[in-house]
């Protein structure tokens, strides 16, 4: 007699079952409308959306060219969308002078009123946008850096050397001028201070003209 065995699903001798995957997050979802992802480097999509929603921007890290761009359009497209006064938050203590005067540019053609704020410290090639703001405050423990920035690295002939050189003297003296013209301090001291690396205090910032006030000026009692 054939006698036909039934399939046993739970029989030992069955293949193995195939290795799971392992299981990778979602991506996240794309930035906020001129807010590409990064603009605000180590923020939540969603802490970005509601910042931008705000009317704010941010500026935090080293101020590159990418940075820039995205700071750039983010305030672009606010200005785009309506003439209410926008917050620009500033905890970038170095930057390229190039991408400096990009955010300059962007600000100087825009309708809106610009307010910046800083929030940790702000240096270097950075001062330039600070200077270029209509309304400039500082948190009260924020701490601002008069500083020359760094020159490129470049390579090639000698002629695009000292072409790269002069360039960057040229950003340097615009740098200087704008701090001069914010401030109302005389220019040989705004260039000491550059050479020197002098680092203000927010109250020193505000006696200095850097800024127009303090948030958060008043000391705890007792102290």
């Amino acid at each position: 007699m054939d006698v036909r065995l039934r399939q046993d699903p739970f029989r030992w001798d069955r293949p193995p079952d195939r290795p799971r995957q392992p299981w990778h997050p979602p991506p996240s979802p794309p930035g906020v409308p001129g807010q590409p992802p990064g603009a605000a480097e180590g923020l939540p999509p969603w802490l970005e959306e509601r910042l931008f929603d705000r009317r704010i921007v941010m500026i935090r890290g080293s101020l590159t060219g990418p940075a820039a761009t995205q700071a750039a359009a983010a305030l672009l497209t606010l200005d785009a969308m309506g003439t209410e006064p926008v917050e620009l938050h500033v905890a970038a203590p170095d930057g390229e002078l190039t991408a400096a005067f990009a955010v300059v540019d962007a600000l100087e053609a825009m309708r809106a009123e610009v307010r910046a704020v800083v929030t940790a410290e702000a240096g270097g090639a950075v001062l330039a946008v600070l200077a270029a703001a209509k309304r400039r405050t500082a948190y009260r423990h924020a701490r601002i850096r008069l500083a020359e920035p760094r020159a490129a690295t470049v390579a090639g002939t000698a002629d695009e050397v000292a072409a790269a050189a002069g360039q960057y003297l040229r950003e340097l003296e615009e740098l200087a001028l704008r701090i001069v013209a914010a401030t109302g301090q005389p220019r040989s001291r705004v260039e000491d201070d550059m050479s020197a690396g002098r680092v203000l205090t927010a109250a020193e910032a505000q006696e200095y003209g850097l800024i127009h006030e303090v948030v958060g000026g008043g000391r705890p009692e007792g102290v």
